[in-house]
């Protein structure tokens, strides 16, 4: 990265929320452009830890939009050239308000809390930034995986609640034994079969866009095509993005070519899965188990079959959410801020063909 002269005049506005802190950005900044960048301001996205994970799932189904306007980013964006958040909202009102707006950088790979067609259309970029928490969630999908084939949660239930349980339908399996296929080999699949070198086991992964070099770097077979992961795996792991092309990409058909002995673990979204078909598979027992950190709802509604299901270990999507998630995440930020600031454009900008900059 070309350096950033330190009395470059950047103007930078920092949303903290409950999950990355203002402060993070200010110190990554300092740090990566050097302590008299800027100027340099805060503020705070208001709402407890949960309220702010409502409104990004909301801002994922429905667009930024669907939350309430944020007025103390309203009242404070004024002069800000870059503008950095992570969850919080940044709908057309935002950019109104923000004359001099050339960035909105992102602290994820998702921008659902991003008005990017009002951001194209008054020429701001919008960046997110990639593999911030790939290795928190790939070590997230080796634990639900072992907590199937294991049965940890269910005995630790089973304890807690004053029993002994040994049986839980047959003898667990160890994941050396057998084949886990993946569905997607981005940053977390990559950071997922590099965990996976000391088990043994045989990884095989679908991902039409990922060279074969790379596929033979993280010592992974290629699958032809989705059936064969879902035909051969002992385990299917799902590291997909969420496009048009995979919504729901995955449904009945897949899971009855699972083996009944076969587990699923989805860390990635929801949205990927006919998750009625997935219930339906896992509740007649037509596959063994599975692990979920995504979720239609969230959180579960107190009467949903899913908290009844004994074939499920079930998280609560913080697949992502680590002390060293968070500082990676500024970091990020702070690069793409650098990049900004040295070149006048975000090659990673999700409307960089629409500004003119590829």
């Amino acid at each position: 990265m070309a350096s950033v002269r330190e009395e470059t005049a950047v103007r930078v506005l920092v949303v903290g929320d409950r999950f990355i802190p203002a402060g993070d950005y200010v110190e990554a900044l300092a740090e990566v452009c050097g302590p008299r960048f800027g100027p340099v301001r805060r503020v705070d996205w208001p709402g407890t830890k949960a309220e702010q994970h409502a409104a990004q799932q909301t801002m994922e189904w429905h667009g930024a939009g669907a939350v309430a306007v944020p007025g103390e980013i309203v009242g404070a964006v004024g002069d800000a050239e870059v503008l950095a958040v992570h969850f919080a909202p940044v709908p057309r009102e935002v950019l109104q308000a923000a004359d001099r707006l050339r960035a909105v950088c992102v602290a994820r790979a998702g921008v659902e809390n991003v008005d990017v067609a009002a951001a194209t259309a008054r020429r701001v970029a919008v960046v997110p930034v990639f593999g911030r928490n790939a290795t928190a969630v790939a070590e997230l999908a080796i634990g639900l995986m072992l907590a199937e084939a294991r049965d940890i949660a269910r005995a630790d239930a089973s304890v807690k609640a004053g029993g002994w349980r040994k049986d839980f339908g047959g003898p667990g399996r160890e994941i050396g034994a057998g084949t886990v296929g993946l569905i997607g080999l981005g940053h977390v699949g990559r950071a997922f079969a590099e965990r996976m070198r000391g088990f043994g086991a045989r990884l095989i992964a679908y991902d039409p866009y990922v060279p074969d070099d790379v596929l033979a770097h993280h010592g992974v077979a290629r699958a032809g095509d989705l059936d064969t992961v879902f035909r051969e795996s002992d385990v299917v792991q799902l590291f997909a993005r969420l496009t048009a092309e995979t919504e729901r990409f995955i449904g009945a058909r897949s899971f009855a070519l699972m083996k009944p002995t076969a587990y699923f673990v989805n860390t990635a979204r929801s949205r990927l899965v006919d998750t009625d078909a997935l219930y339906e598979a896992l509740a007649n027992r037509r596959i063994a188990g599975a692990g979920l950190d995504v979720h239609d709802q969230e959180p579960l509604p107190a009467d949903s079959p899913w908290r009844s299901l004994d074939n499920v270990t079930i998280t609560t999507h913080y697949a992502g959410d680590t002390t060293t998630t968070t500082l990676r995440s500024a970091r990020l930020v702070a690069e793409v801020i650098a990049e900004l600031a040295t070149t006048g454009r975000c090659a990673a900008a999700v409307n960089a063909r629409e500004l003119g900059w590829v």
